[in-house]
């Protein structure tokens, strides 16, 4: 019976995006906008309609789309599917191998183990070694589920279990609480500061380049994210640790139950070494990629071939990467029907258009309100992606086009994408994961959720933006 309701309610959802579709198609085409514009912003509607309400896997919808532009004669067949050469799209389907390495080398959970057997000593501690253990390992994995799922919540799950919390009674559970959702916030906060740290970001630079024609590298990301990230990085912890106030301030066992899991590991193995040495080799290629002019995404493909000559992972790996090619297809459709709208000029067309309807009113003035509408309109959206796909363009056509300097909106705006999850406990993927420990209720969820993503805005326009000024980006 359930599922049969769960199918109607599948259908009756992808029928409510066809026909938003067919309603942007016939109706009157403005003056200014050509026909194929037009139907191009149709599908383009319907698509994102539909990675919100999710009738069916994003990749699947993404598939129906690009065929829909071809079988509509909206684009010829070599223009739908011209998005699947986007080089930040192959950047992060490399990074998701890397993901791989280090789940399946255990070099990820080495590095936790490692950080908290010899810092783990309080509370307090603990919340900062796994954020910095989340740090180390976010470059290199562009899925907060992976990443926050795979590597992080385990660990602090277990330490949970060790100093004697359980969800259904009364014993240290403010103390787990607090690691519970610090960790959280380590993982959001490492996915702000890194290109490779989440998908969505990957999506922003790639419409940054498709709509704006500007290009923003792995190192310009890192660079203007760098000093507010570190701040939000120690201020939250310490504002978690005032607010749930733990009852455990020492945390030995955390310390004990490192050290036993690290004995369990055994000695570091070769490929793990290995995986070092790759990953230092990247991350020095991605800063240095002024000088050598090699493109990020084929720094991350050279240490994708490296892995898989070291056999670090296997092809099976490879091909088992089912986020990786989902995020292959559903990215390469969308930026491709985004480039499309911004070459057909509806993009400019929607910007002067609301420009106008504002009148003088300063940009900056202009960002914060939107960054406001920007962050707290993910109340409605479970997707950091299905949140960038709907509103990351318009709005920063709307900040350009008013004056707002491009590169610093454009990082802002990514940014600001991760800073929503903290709002619900489905603000992304990753989320019910945490949420799911059952260590904090709903509603303390959302009150502290809320604050942490205010904190976030006010963070990155009021130091974020300056830094951006002051290293030259505007």
């Amino acid at each position: 019976m359930n599922n049969e309701k769960s199918l109607r309610s599948k259908l009756w959802q992808g029928i409510f995006c066809i026909i938003v579709g067919v309603i942007i198609w016939f109706l009157p085409v403005p003056a200014g906008i050509s026909p194929q514009a037009w139907h191009l912003l149709a599908i383009f509607a319907a698509t994102i309609v539909g990675f919100i309400l999710h009738p069916l896997p994003i990749g699947a919808i993404s598939i129906i789309a690009c065929t829909a532009l071809v079988i509509l004669q909206v684009l010829k067949a070599e223009e739908a599917l011209a998005g699947f050469s986007n080089t930040t799209i192959w950047l992060i389907v490399s990074a998701f191998m890397f993901a791989e390495g280090f789940i399946k080398t255990g070099l990820g959970k080495r590095i936790a183990y490692l950080l908290l057997a010899k810092f783990g000593t309080s509370s307090l501690r603990v919340a900062y070694v796994i954020s910095t253990a989340d740090f180390i390992i976010a470059p290199f994995t562009p899925s907060n589920t992976a990443r926050g799922g795979g590597i992080i919540f385990p660990i602090v799950n277990s330490i949970c279990s060790a100093i004697g919390a359980n969800p259904n009674e009364k014993t240290n559970h403010r103390t787990a609480s607090f690691f519970i959702f610090s960790s959280y916030c380590a993982v959001i906060t490492s996915a702000c500061i890194f290109l490779t740290g989440a998908s969505n970001n990957a999506l922003a630079a790639s419409l940054s380049k498709t709509l704006f024609g500007i290009t923003i590298t792995w190192t310009d990301w890192f660079i203007a994210c760098i000093v507010p990230g570190i701040i939000l990085s120690i201020i939250t912890p310490w504002l978690l640790y005032k607010i749930i106030n733990p009852e455990l301030k020492s945390t030995p066992k955390a310390r004990e139950l490192s050290a036993k899991k690290l004995v369990e590991m055994g000695p570091m193995s070769g490929k793990e070494k290995l995986l070092c040495g790759i990953f230092l080799c990247a991350l020095l290629l991605w800063a240095t990629s002024p000088i050598h002019g090699i493109d990020s995404a084929f720094v991350a493909l050279l240490g994708l071939s490296a892995m898989l000559i070291a056999h670090i992972i296997d092809w099976d790996d490879v091909l088992h990467q089912k986020g990786a090619w989902d995020v292959l297809i559903w990215m390469g459709v969308l930026v491709n029907m985004a480039a499309y709208l911004s070459k057909l000029g509806l993009m400019d067309y929607f910007a002067n258009a609301v420009g106008s309807s504002l009148g003088d009113t300063s940009w900056l003035i202009m960002l914060i309100v939107l960054s406001i509408v920007y962050v707290y309109a993910h109340y409605g959206l479970a997707s950091n992606s299905a949140h960038v796909m709907a509103l990351f363009g318009t709005f920063s056509a709307v900040l350009i086009t008013a004056g707002a300097p491009a590169l610093g909106v454009l990082i802002i705006l990514g940014v600001l994408a991760n800073s929503c999850s903290f709002l619900t406990h489905y603000g992304c993927g990753v989320t019910p994961i945490f949420f799911g420990a059952n260590y904090m209720s709903q509603g303390q969820w959302w009150k502290i959720g809320f604050l942490i993503s205010t904190m976030h805005i006010v963070v990155w326009l009021l130091i974020g933006l300056p830094w951006m000024k002051l290293i030259g980006f505007f």
